[in-house]
């Protein structure tokens, strides 16, 4: 991409995470001329790293954020219906521990997760005895009774990419690898200069995730708000079960943690709670390891030890700072602080927040934006506009996987799945060409560097796809010849 100078914007969103993808196409769909900015890759820091769960949060109601979980119950059926290709439901056991949390109290909390939010599809919770049902097989025999209820799986790197591009679509301009150096205050707005060049806009949104108060500093800006960065690590290893149902469980410390099918060859363990340094690097460590092994093993009938660990990742959540004594504690809802308008220019800044709100905390930001900008207002308009490729009914994958195979027969079924999860009806026009392994082709491959942003192996296998689990050394280095001769220096 050509460097653009003094380009003029309407409203620079930095930050290319969920929330600020999400707010630049909210601000895309509304006319708006929108510059998104982010420093490294799409989804390369806290987004990608999630439980990648469209969930409630179960366990915030022990911490009574009653309107936090409502909030995100609403989302979870309205995101599933705007991205069936990369957001499914799951329906997910708790079994009951005795000496924990007492059975009673599960079952209102149960019950009011069934209520307090806008479920129509997902099933209600069911009471079960885990000696009759699939998912008590893999499970020590000393766990008997248990519950299971609804929530949804997403994909949250594609849930980001895919934010992006219809935001472009929609006239966006999106730049990565494009860090911020500087931004000052100019005549009419604000001047933001990058290594790509620098940029005029009227408005800024500073959605930097764990980097907020450092965007900040940048412009000049002071904050009365804070933030609390918590690092939430996860471990992948060998499938432990092979029915479909994902497991919520209780440890004695008083935390939870999930073990969810992935990726259909593996089990995603995860995830803890730990305050992290600022600058710190930011991965699994071998004592947060240690401790979810130990976890799944008080569960499962078959031990989990570190050496069974074929990937790990961490992602640091920037939460709001609200004097919670324990990390897990910690609000997981989200803050809005807007310049004073005697400042000049606006510069919106995001503090929290979580995946499954994403979208509802756009259109807030919109919303308050447009106080400042009336011409940004006007009604909102995300909650039923499909994301690229989920323009098909909620139970169409089967269809489109036999089409994808039929028209492609090389595909194994595996592999069809995996792209019709990805890509959704737009599955049968990217795939072409060389095979580059696990149904990987040069179309897909092309496909991501011209229409997602992609550049480097990473993107690829870890972000818009999670085949860096399957790739081999060799397949890898193919991949990267590949990719040096489609991007040459």
């Amino acid at each position: 991409m050509a460097a653009i100078d003094s380009s003029e914007f309407d409203v620079a969103v930095i930050g290319g995470g969920v929330n600020g993808a999400g707010i630049a196409r909210d601000l895309s769909g509304r006319g708006v001329r929108v510059l998104l900015l982010e420093a490294g890759d799409l989804a390369s820091g806290t987004s990608s790293a999630s439980s990648k769960l469209i969930h409630g949060g179960l366990r915030y109601l022990e911490h009574y954020e009653f309107g936090l979980v409502r909030e995100a119950l609403g989302e979870r059926e309205r995101l599933w219906a705007i991205a069936p290709h990369i957001i499914w439901p799951m329906r997910f056991v708790l079994p009951y521990v005795s000496g924990l949390r007492p059975r009673w109290l599960l079952r209102l909390g149960l019950f009011l997760y069934d209520h307090i939010g806008a479920r129509r599809k997902l099933p209600a919770t069911e009471t079960i005895r885990l000696g009759q049902h699939p998912s008590g097989a893999p499970l020590k025999p000393e766990f008997t009774h248990g519950f299971v209820y609804s929530d949804c799986w997403v994909d949250d790197a594609r849930l980001v990419v895919l934010n992006a591009r219809d935001a472009a679509d929609r006239g966006a301009e999106v730049r990565t690898r494009c860090p911020v150096e500087r931004i000052e205050r100019a005549a009419s707005g604000w001047r933001i200069a990058t290594p790509q060049g620098e940029y005029n806009a009227r408005a800024i949104v500073n959605a930097a995730g764990p980097a907020v108060l450092k965007v900040l500093g940048t412009a000049h800006e002071d904050s009365d708000s804070g933030i609390r960065l918590v690092r939430g690590s996860h471990i992948v290893v060998p499938k432990l079960f092979d029915h479909p149902y994902p497991y919520f469980f209780q440890l004695p410390d008083g935390r939870i943690f999930f073990a969810i099918p992935y990726e259909r060859d593996f089990t995603l363990i995860g995830t803890t709670d730990r305050d992290h340094p600022h600058g710190a690097s930011i991965e699994a460590s071998a004592e947060e390891i240690e401790y979810l092994c130990e976890g799944a093993s008080r569960f499962f009938r078959q031990p989990v030890r570190p050496e069974d660990v074929v990937w790990s990742y961490a992602g640091v959540r920037p939460l709001v700072a609200d004097g919670s004594g324990k990390p897990e504690a910690a609000t997981r809802g989200y803050r809005f602080e807007l310049s004073d308008e005697s400042e000049g220019a606006p510069i919106l800044s995001v503090f929290g927040g979580k995946i499954t709100t994403y979208r509802h905390l756009a259109e807030e930001a919109v919303e308050l934006l447009a106080t400042r900008l009336p011409e940004l207002g006007g009604p909102g308009w995300t909650a039923s506009a499909p994301l690229p490729g989920g323009d098909f009914p909620l139970d169409g994958q089967p269809a489109l996987v036999a089409e994808l195979m039929a028209r492609h027969p090389f595909l194994r079924p595996e592999w069809a799945d995996r792209l019709v999860k990805a890509y959704g009806t737009l599955a049968a026009e990217i795939v072409g060409g060389e095979h580059l392994g696990h149904g990987l082709t040069a179309g897909e491959v092309r496909h991501l560097i011209q229409r997602e942003w992609a550049v480097t192996t990473d993107d690829i296998l870890w972000r818009r796809t999670k085949l860096g689990l399957r790739f081999s050394a060799d397949q890898r280095q193919a991949l990267e010849h590949f990719l040096a001769q489609e991007q040459p220096v």
